[in-house]
């Protein structure tokens, strides 16, 4: 959450590049300040009649006088992650879940379960369990806490607590019923502005995620045909002795534009597709939050015309559109702070990811 003015204010002595001051706060901001660590790891594949899953180590660090222990370690496999997301979801309709990697996350790229998707799986599930502990409400969410410390058991036995299907379904007919109504007669203007803001910046945010899938594509297909080059010039130098030397100077060239090529793919799949995709699942998020604050204020409004046209049960009304006032009242708030909240981290990675391929860029064509 910090601006490169901040960042700028660092020691002479320490790295110039701006993405370099940056990893270093946010390394210096982890060890000092926060009070719960959560790191997830070491893969471990499952093979049953039924299915086949991972399950991946989720270790809690942790000094907060709500825990019982400072160290708590567990399995865990997608499906709880999407649990956790779902009652995350259910308990704080107005605020900013992050998003999860899709079922199926980069299809057409990486195959299911090569070590490439279930590392790129790690790394997102890794990212979604921290952003939920540097949030300043979700993190204390009584759900999250069962799911960073319960065991297996444990953890099976309360997702059977949970709101059913048809709780689920019902929501699901709300919110139907509520777009079909048409727009929010009285919503704020700040509100109008996300809306705007969140349908420009999902356009955008796609645009730019197809176009970073397809310079991959065609990274990598250049770098496919041009590995077979260099074995196919030491080959053509056996046989022409008067240029050998320049045909090998040749092949040994093309081996290192492979090399500084391949570099750059790790760059380009690792660092920028994984930040462009995550921001693609935030823009979905973020105007299903705000579909549901519009759905509190609707709930208001069809109040407040109820209680115009009716002369009888005015106190009753009265009291009904008190509670939906103070709901709507806290789901304005919440939203306000999630998004001003949201809206520095998201600058802050774009930030941070364009300069680290720009710098890969820099390192690539020098080499």
């Amino acid at each position: 959450d910090t601006s490169l003015a901040e960042v700028n204010s660092f020691s002479p002595s320490m790295p110039i590049s701006p993405s370099s001051m940056i990893n270093q706060y946010k390394f210096e901001d982890e060890s000092e300040l926060r009070d719960l660590l959560i790191t997830v790891d070491d893969p471990e594949s499952h093979i049953t009649a039924i299915e086949t899953f991972i399950t991946y180590r989720v270790v809690t660090k942790t000094s907060r006088g709500e825990f019982d222990s400072s160290e708590y370690e567990v399995r865990r496999r997608y499906q709880d992650f999407l649990w956790l997301k779902n009652r995350l979801e259910e308990a704080h309709p107005t605020l900013i879940i992050p998003p999860l990697p899709e079922k199926f996350i980069m299809k057409g790229m990486v195959e299911r379960f090569s070590d490439e998707f279930i590392e790129t799986r790690r790394k997102a599930l890794h990212k979604f369990l921290n952003r939920i502990a540097d949030h300043p409400t979700l993190t204390f969410n009584e759900d999250f806490k069962i799911f960073l410390t319960a065991q297996a058991w444990e953890l099976s036995s309360h997702k059977k607590q949970g709101p059913g299907l048809l709780s689920r379904m019902g929501q699901t007919v709300r919110a139907v019923a509520s777009s079909v109504r048409g727009g929010v007669k009285n919503r704020p203007e700040m509100f109008t502005e996300m809306n705007s803001y969140m349908e420009t910046f999902s356009q955008k945010i796609n645009v730019l995620d197809k176009i970073a899938h397809r310079i991959y594509k065609e990274e990598r297909e250049y770098f496919n045909e041009m590995k077979e080059y260099g074995p196919i010039h030491t080959l053509w130098s056996a046989s022409e002795e008067d240029i050998a030397e320049s045909l090998k100077g040749v092949a040994s060239c093309i081996d290192k534009c492979c090399k500084a090529t391949e570099k750059r793919m790790a760059g380009v799949s690792e660092n920028l597709l994984p930040i462009l995709h995550e921001y693609v699942l935030y823009s979905e998020i973020l105007m299903g939050v705000l579909k549901r604050r519009d759905q509190i204020q609707g709930e208001l409004d069809s109040r407040v015309d109820a209680l115009a046209s009716k002369k009888t049960e005015k106190d009753l009304f009265s009291e009904e559109i008190g509670k939906l006032e103070d709901k709507v009242e806290c789901a304005n708030n919440a939203l306000k702070a999630d998004w001003d909240r949201w809206k520095q981290n998201m600058q802050c990675d774009m930030r941070s990811t364009f300069t680290n391929m720009a710098e890969n860029n820099l390192r690539y064509y020098e080499e």
